[in-house]
């Protein structure tokens, strides 16, 4: 479905990614998984042409996205929830998980989307009403998925969505990414819980300095030395 093809980008002349190659299948969960700086998430500001690549080719289905202005990627069913969590602070729940269903395909769905995003997400059918940035941190972070969401993508690209949460409110975030994994959405999952991220991807993909290190199945990753003494603390 995705793929990436000898990545290159950088912001200004400071290098970011180089030659990353990546590939999701249709469904799939995929990690990216490395330290702070390593480049993962200009990998997910690069699929959603958010980076200007200085050589290399992202895909889908073979529509080259490089190409294309940003505002065009969320038509091709890629929904990219940032670091973060970036929820409209002034706006209602309801208004920024609508907000999400902007493109047309999404829109003529948005009644049964929102639905669907509030029985996986009870709480913010309970504050649907409430301004975003009174929530806390986890109930944001639930919300920025279910703003995913309401685009109805094929790929959903999670960045660091634990980052910042309580144990209790990380458990019941990546309960919820599993559940919406297991309705056939497509996950790319940037995650500094090594442990936790592997125990959901089917696959993962390390970087390094910009560039991916090292590729495997989330059992090889689990039991590769090098992974188990950088990420692991085994």
């Amino acid at each position: 479905m995705l793929e990436l093809t000898g990545v290159c980008a950088s912001y200004g002349s400071v290098p970011a990614i180089s030659g990353v190659n990546i590939q999701i299948g249709v469904g799939e969960a995929v990690g990216l998984l490395g330290a702070n700086g390593a480049g993962k998430s200009t990998t997910l500001r690069a699929i959603s042409s958010l980076v200007h690549l200085t050589s290399g080719k992202i895909t889908i289905d073979g529509i080259d996205l490089a190409s294309l202005p940003p505002h065009k990627i969320p038509e091709l069913g890629i929904a990219h929830v940032p670091e973060g969590r970036q929820v409209f602070p002034e706006m209602t729940v309801q208004e920024n998980l609508e907000i999400g269903a902007y493109v047309p395909k999404a829109k003529a769905e948005r009644s049964r989307t929102l639905d669907l995003v509030y029985s996986i997400f009870p709480r913010l059918a309970d504050r649907k009403r409430q301004l975003a940035g009174t929530m806390s941190g986890g109930e944001q972070q639930m919300l920025a998925v279910g703003r995913g969401l309401m685009l109805k993508p094929r790929l959903l690209m999670l960045d660091e969505p634990s980052l910042g949460l309580a144990p209790v409110m990380t458990d019941v975030t990546f309960e919820k990414i599993q559940e919406i994994h297991k309705m056939g959405t497509a996950i790319l999952l940037v995650e500094q819980n090594v442990s936790r991220a592997l125990s959901l991807v089917q696959r993962a993909y390390v970087l390094e300095s910009g560039r991916v290190i090292m590729h495997g199945t989330s059992a090889e990753l689990a039991n590769n030395k090098q992974v188990q003494a950088a990420y692991l603390g085994i």
